[in-house]
This record gives structure tokens, C-alpha cells and sequence, in this order.
């Protein structure tokens, strides 16, 4: 199986490029300059001549606080060019595997969100996301939109790594008590989206595999029993750890607003497509440990340089 990944820097795309050969798929990452989702006009001819078996849309405009101040660029990164894509992939006739989010909730409900409640975004990024999710539905009829939330690797900028470093400054750390999600691993979302993939190529006549689905970690926990459980988790390897103060949202204030429950129910994605992402304290440990690996020898290659 070739993937096209769209992405090349974001967690998902460079965990599917981590993941795949353990699956036996090949993950070919796209991305600026060659495509560009704020650029429709080059879309197409990318991804018709990168050739593939699946296309996976990975990339986004995520900066949630800067998108309240630049609305017409995340829409056309997440809607307008998303609908693009999707476009593009059923003139290619090969499924589409499509990223979403938790924030298109406004947070409200006393449940854990399933596929069917109403969307409400509470701002700018949000509302882009469900842009392109209803792009992807009005373009493409083979496709899967996965929602996921508070999404954690090795790579990039995420919690668990700003975590880490905050503890290598200071003895107490301020963190959110009064949100709740599903901290979810980006390799695990790469195991998932490979497996959703395989089943959309291997049952094309299977409708239920199509359509949107919730896929994150299982488990639930705050910001701030998120932050705890890295923490202790970095002690026990003797790596940097902070008492956690929790505190509430309104004591941290952002320009955009986050959902209080950003909770999925990805029982849907279990039933459909026997998929099931592991518990969220399971998935950290090694994530968690990798990080501080590869911190301890980037400090031993800086004294011996």
C-alpha cells in the first residue's frame, strides 16, 4: 500500500512515515512548496504525479490562537483546500483518509462526543475544520474523516514536549484542571489511519467504512492529570519533573476559546473498522522516554563537540 501523506512536518505525517514499513506501506510525504493548501492551483498536479494507493490529508493550519486574527488563511488551508483535495482524490478514484478535530465542539455536553451530536466551534480554527470536513463530504464519496484530540509525539511542538521543558526551568508548573480529552498518540493515529486505509482498499464495496468517525487514545484525563502522569513518568526515568498546580481556564486566558470537553466516543471506528487505539498512559511511557533519550544525547554530542 502507497500512502500519499499530505504533510511533511506535523505529527501524524511524520509518524506515518515512521510507521508505515512496520505495516508493510509505503508513506510518501508531500508539502510545500510542491503543495501547498493555501495554493488550490498546484494541488492536483502533486498528487496525480506523486501517485498513489491512499491519500492521506495530515496537514493543517493548527495555530489555534493565531487563526483568530488570520480567518481567510486557515479556512483556505483547512476548508477550501481540503475540499480540494478531496476532489482531487475522487478524480483519481483512490480513498481519502482525511484529519479532523475535537474543536468542532463547543464543549458543552455531559458526554463524551459521538459522530452524530451537533458541531458548535468555539472559534476560528474550529470552525475552518468543520469547513473541510464538509468539503470532503460534498467532493468525495470514498472517504474517512477521523477526528482525534490533544495529539502527542516524539516530533514537533506538542504538550508533552513543552511539558518537559518547563520542567528543566522551574519547580512548579500552572496547568488547566477544568478540560477534558483524550491525550492521543500520533504513532498510534498512524497505526489507526494505516489499518482504516487497508480496510477502504481491500472492502471498496463496504459503505459503513466510509463517512466520520472518532479515533483517539483510550482513556480520558485533564490538562492537568495529563501533565502529572508526565511528570512522574519523567522522574522514574530521572529526567526533568515539576509539581503540578492545577488551575482553572479562566486563570489562562488565550485568544481562542477551548472546548471543556473535548471527550470522543470512538466506539463508531471500533465497530466499523476493528479499530481501537491503545490507553493514553500506555502510548506516553515510551514517548515519554524517547524524548528524554534523545534530549540526554543531544547533550553528550554538544560536550563532545
Amino acid at each position: 500500500m502507497r500512502i500519499i501523506v499530505i504533510g511533511k512536518e506535523g505529527q501524524v505525517a511524520r509518524s506515518l512515515a515512521e510507521r508505515a514499513r512496520a505495516h508493510g506501506a509505503q508513506a510518501v510525504l508531500v508539502g510545500r512548496p510542491k503543495l501547498d493548501l493555501a495554493d488550490p492551483s498546484g494541488i492536483e498536479d502533486a498528487l496525480v504525479e506523486t501517485g498513489g494507493d491512499v491519500i492521506v490529508n495530515a496537514a493543517a493550519y493548527t495555530a489555534v490562537d493565531q487563526a483568530e486574527s488570520a480567518p481567510e488563511l486557515a479556512e483556505a488551508i483547512n476548508g477550501i483546500g481540503a475540499g480540494v483535495v478531496a476532489g482531487t482524490a475522487a478524480a483519481m478514484n483512490v480513498p481519502l483518509i482525511h484529519i479532523s478535530t475535537d474543536y468542532v465542539f463547543d464543549g458543552t455536553a455531559d458526554h463524551p462526543y459521538r459522530e452524530d451530536d451537533p458541531v458548535a466551534p468555539l472559534g476560528v480554527y474550529g470552525a475552518s475544520k468543520l469547513l473541510g470536513e464538509e468539503a470532503v463530504a460534498a467532493e468525495a464519496e470514498n472517504y474517512a474523516i477521523l477526528r482525534t484530540a490533544w495529539i502527542y509525539s516524539p516530533f514537533g511542538k506538542n504538550f508533552v514536549k513543552t511539558m518537559l521543558r518547563l520542567a528543566g526551568d522551574r519547580d512548579e508548573v500552572g496547568v488547566v484542571a477544568d478540560q477534558h480529552g483524550s491525550p492521543t498518540s500520533a504513532l498510534d493515529i498512524a497505526d489507526g489511519i494505516i489499518a482504516v486505509g487497508r480496510n477502504l482498499l481491500e472492502r471498496p464495496e463496504d459503505k459503513n467504512l466510509r463517512g466520520l468517525f472518532h479515533m483517539a487514545g483510550t482513556g480520558f484525563a485533564s490538562w492537568a492529570e495529563f501533565a502529572t502522569e508526565i511528570f512522574a513518568l519523567s522522574a522514574h526515568l530521572e529526567g526533568p519533573s515539576a509539581k503540578v498546580r492545577p488551575i482553572a481556564t479562566s486563570d489562562y486566558p488565550t485568544p481562542a476559546r477551548r472546548p471543556a470537553n473535548s471527550r470522543l466516543d470512538c466506539t463508531k471506528l471500533k465497530e466499523k473498522h476493528g479499530v481501537v487505539l491503545p490507553p493514553w498512559r500506555s502510548s506516553l511511557e515510551p514517548c515519554v522516554k524517547r524524548l528524554i533519550e534523545e534530549t540526554r544525547k543531544e547533550f553528550l554530542r554538544g560536550n563532545v563537540g
